[in-house]
């Protein structure tokens, strides 16, 4: 339910700022959502008081603007955050950005791909694989890169609910699978 509403947040911010009147980029609005995430995960006492049913939406409101000026978040941004507040959704914020981001790739046909390596990819191996996952899927692509030494070889990559595993682990367990018959 929660990824639902978040989503549903998402999708509003997606609408206004693709509207070139907001004086919003859409970029420009994931960075500002992005910081004040930041700023969340950074405080502890100031995410729990804007969660919290005992503090009133109002003094949520006054504390979340002086945070956006601060910040220099736009308007829309921060009347965003004042929805999320009047709405009892503080607690929602990061997949709002989650989906925000997500929901601003699909309309810009970019597809995010998660790579985990046995070993750090060098700026070939990288621009290769990302040339490869393009053709694959249609789409321009966006890794983010992670190291796993457990893999043995090779890469897993991740894009959506797909999994392609060329890592040698995996290919090991497949054989295995297959040697036992579960395949």
């Amino acid at each position: 339910m929660s990824t639902a509403a978040a989503a549903r947040y998402a999708k509003a911010l997606v609408e206004i700022v693709q509207d070139p009147k907001s004086g919003l980029a859409p970029e420009t609005a994931l960075d500002q959502l992005t910081a004040f995430e930041d700023v969340l995960k950074e405080s502890r006492e100031l995410r729990a008081s804007l969660v919290s049913p005992a503090i009133l939406a109002s003094r949520k409101r006054a504390v979340a603007g002086r945070l956006a000026g601060q910040l220099g978040l736009h308007d829309l941004v921060r009347n965003l955050i004042y929805v999320l507040i009047d709405h009892h959704r503080t607690a929602l914020f990061a997949e709002v950005r989650k989906s925000f981001q997500a929901q601003m790739d699909e309309a810009n046909g970019i597809a995010r791909a998660e790579v985990t390596g046995a070993a750090e990819l060098n700026a070939e191996q990288r621009t290769a694989l990302e040339d490869r996952l393009g053709k694959l899927t249609g789409k321009s692509i966006r890794c983010s890169y992670s190291v796993e030494p457990g893999l043995i070889g090779g890469v897993a990559v991740k894009i959506g609910s797909k999994v392609y595993d060329g890592s040698v682990r995996g290919q090991l367990e497949a054989l295995r699978r297959k040697l036992v018959g579960v395949a």
